[in-house]
């Protein structure tokens, strides 16, 4: 199960996923025919099985009528991907309460109540992948993006806690921290000049690609990665060494 499925980051993952032969079910607050675009395209790369569904994260009780929907439908969840994520970008000063509630609930709250509810499950089945999308910024901070870079560092020390506690019944968590990645959500409100000094803030020279981070999902979810458990995999082409 894939969150933030109908784009970006969260469509290059399912559809990573779906070609290494999983079944994908596509989660997104978006439309009907994006979702069924990317369930459609999970088919073509692969996937013995594709379903999707409408659930917006903001509203409480919807990550775990999510996984309720998930399971009815697909009869097991394996790997979970925390991957539907919202920004706000302001002055410290200016975010209003319902930016901060609204940023919380689809950031912070939904993964949380989503890997609750899948738990049992998981433990049924003998086992799980879950993974979150965090993001080099809950590890540094960056300007115009107080409530994001809290709720991304929640997300990392959630992967640790849930680590913790989970690894002995063979459900691993790791986080995968992005740098800047070129997605609709990412560029949008930069202008040109802001773009290029951001890539040239990047030591790499450039920004990564959706299909970079699928590859790194992909990766800690496959048996090569049985050994990594509450790890924050951090991509961001060396962003974060200066």
């Amino acid at each position: 199960m894939v969150t933030g499925a109908s784009r970006g980051i969260g469509r290059a993952v399912a559809l990573r996923l779906a070609a290494e032969g999983a079944a994908i079910y596509a989660a997104a607050d978006a439309t009907e025919a994006e979702l069924r675009a990317t369930a459609e395209a999970c088919r073509r790369a692969g996937a013995p099985d594709a379903a999707w569904g409408l659930h917006d994260l903001a509203v409480a009780g919807q990550p775990e009528a999510m996984v309720d929907a998930a399971h009815r439908r697909m009869g097991r969840i394996d790997i979970l991907v925390n991957n539907a994520g919202i920004r706000a970008r302001k002055p410290f000063g200016e975010f209003t309460h319902e930016e901060f509630e609204r940023l919380v609930s689809v950031n912070l709250r939904a993964p949380f109540f989503a890997s609750q509810a899948v738990l049992p499950i998981m433990r049924a089945q003998g086992g799980g992948h879950v993974i979150h999308m965090a993001s080099q910024l809950g590890l540094v901070a960056s300007r115009y993006g107080a409530i994001y870079n809290l709720t991304k560092a929640g997300l990392i020390q959630l992967t640790r806690s849930m680590a913790l506690e989970l690894s002995g019944e063979n459900i691993l968590v790791n986080a995968v921290c992005p740098g800047p990645v070129s997605t609709e959500g990412f560029v949008a409100g930069r202008n040109p000049g802001e773009l290029e000094q951001r890539a040239r803030d990047v030591p790499i020279g450039r920004f990564g690609t959706v299909e970079e981070v699928a590859g790194a999902v992909a990766f800690l979810v496959s048996k090569d990665a049985a050994y990594v458990a509450g790890h924050a995999l951090v991509m961001d082409g060396g962003y974060i060494t200066h």
